[in-house]
């Protein structure tokens, strides 16, 4: 599991995902309207079904996700935004990928170069880490919640790519196309999940200690932050217990 995984479930079981909640429902229903401009029908729509998901997962109520996708299709007012990818680097070199939604696309730019810039890192050029990445469909258990022998079987024959054990936490990869099917067997299975997107998926970690970590994390939580940011991946890696003290 990459860092940035390992830093969301650490601050998730300490409820600090929980005090941002309106940040959460924002990001989801921006999710919800860029998904649904190539259609409102879920069932015609891969990206609305799993944006749709991933707001019932938080609670929201019907009502909203209804909106957002009306905004999505142009039905009611509301629904100009735009989708940037910003590339750069972290403290240490750690290649970091920023994903937003904004209505205002320049001073979102300006926002995110003051970001990396004010916490030691990089804004890169298009194109300058994102090779390092893959999209894949990513599906976090917390270790006591499953065996491997429970999971092995069943994921792999629902289509999963792999099914890795970080030391703490299940992580279970698939192909985007095969996300819902994935999830639904675990499921059906009555195996909780931690966590479960289409995001993107370093290739290989870089390990982080000390100033370089911390710095790498206070970036990281600098740009989620941003009221603009949807998600951020990176590929580092830093030991779970100096994360852990680090979330203290």
């Amino acid at each position: 599991m990459s860092g940035h995984s390992k830093w969301a479930t650490i601050k998730h079981k300490k409820g600090a995902l929980d005090a941002k909640r309106g940040r959460i429902f924002t990001r989801v229903i921006k999710e919800i309207m860029i998904a649904a401009r190539n259609g409102g029908d879920p069932d015609m729509n891969p990206r609305l079904r799993t944006a749709i998901t991933a707001a019932k997962a938080v609670s929201m109520p019907a009502d909203n996700i209804k909106r957002a996708i009306l905004r999505g299709t142009g039905e009611l007012e509301g629904g100009q935004i735009d989708e940037i990818m910003f590339e750069g680097y972290g403290p240490g070199g750690a290649a970091v990928l920023v994903m937003v939604a904004t209505d205002n696309r320049n001073r979102t730019v300006s926002d995110i170069r003051h970001i990396f810039s004010k916490q030691g890192g990089n804004l890169g050029e298009q194109g300058s880490v994102a090779w390092m990445f893959e999209r894949k469909s990513e599906i976090v258990i917390e270790g006591d919640k499953a065996t491997e022998d429970q999971l092995m079987t069943l994921v792999l024959d629902a289509g999963a790519e792999d099914l890795r054990n970080d030391g703490g936490n299940w992580e279970v990869i698939s192909a985007p196309e095969s996300h819902d099917k994935v999830l639904e067997a675990i499921q059906k299975a009555g195996i909780p999940t931690d966590s479960a997107a289409i995001g993107m998926v370093p290739k290989n970690l870089m390990k982080l200690e000390g100033k370089n970590a911390s710095g790498m994390l206070r970036l990281s939580e600098a740009l989620e932050e941003h009221d603009d940011v949807q998600n951020v991946y990176s590929n580092f890696d830093i030991d779970e217990k100096e994360m852990e003290a680090l979330a203290s």
